[in-house]
């Protein structure tokens, strides 16, 4: 039988999800968890690829196992086994076909900033101190966004992926107090994408860019004209959508 495990996780203390060679990944903790309470080796495949100090408040990942499993009763053993920054919510039976990756019809990210010194939010959220930040210019700007396909000018240089071709389908920033968030929907997201963008809104909220400048970066496909990635511990990955097809009873 294939399980789906819905999670999430504090990114501070790993390199990403995925396995990486020296260095501790989400996905290396939990393989050994599941190992280790299931009694043979268990992979698992994740949604996605999050970067190295990235957070997920909604994640999920896929692995397969034959024997007689109590969802409830692993789910319970697993929150008991894994350290603090990694949470179970629920473990689900899905059909034998579906995959964690490729069967996510839609992904959202929220990336957080404090417009004052927290030291609640520290980790949580980048702080940035600029009174004069024009975030209506910002929101024009991701609404140009919604009108391209193309995000190759946001994409890390050296990747694998076959079309730097992503779907779009919300992205606005939002002022609540002293908190500044970006959200952003999509199909599918490139490496750093996320990041990427918001580094080059704020160079438009800055007034360092004009929105005829931000055209011209987005048909470019050029990383080196957009602005600087912004810094991993304000993003997270807040939702994953999957058709409901694939979930067994």
């Amino acid at each position: 039988m294939r399980y789906f495990i819905e999670l999430s996780y504090h990114g501070k203390n790993y390199h990403g999800w995925q396995v990486q060679p020296n260095e501790i990944s989400v996905q290396e903790v939990v393989e050994k968890a599941l190992s280790t309470l299931l009694g043979l080796e268990i992979p698992v495949m994740g949604c996605g690829r999050t970067d190295t100090g990235v957070h997920a408040e909604q994640f999920y990942l896929h692995f397969d196992f034959e024997g007689i499993l109590d969802k409830e009763k692993l789910k319970y053993k697993l929150n008991s086994f894994l350290p603090k920054d990694i949470a179970i919510f629920q473990i689900l039976k899905v059909n034998p076909e579906a995959h964690a990756r490729f069967d996510a019809i839609s992904r959202s990210y929220t990336y957080r900033i404090s417009l004052k010194k927290n030291v609640f939010k520290s980790e949580l959220s980048m702080n940035l101190n600029f009174p004069d930040l024009n975030v209506a210019k910002m929101n024009q700007a991701s609404m140009i966004l919604l009108d391209h396909t193309d995000f190759k000018c946001f994409s890390r240089s050296k990747t694998d992926v076959k079309t730097y071709e992503c779907k779009i389908t919300e992205a606005f920033w939002e002022i609540n107090g002293d908190d500044l968030n970006f959200h952003i929907s999509a199909n599918r997201f490139l490496r750093n994408m996320v990041r990427a963008i918001v580094g080059t809104l704020l160079e438009i909220g800055k007034g360092k860019m004009s929105l005829e400048e931000f055209i011209e970066v987005i048909e470019s496909r050029d990383r080196s004209r957009a602005g600087a990635s912004a810094k991993a511990k304000g993003l997270f990955l807040t939702r994953v959508k999957y058709p409901e097809r694939i979930f067994l009873q």
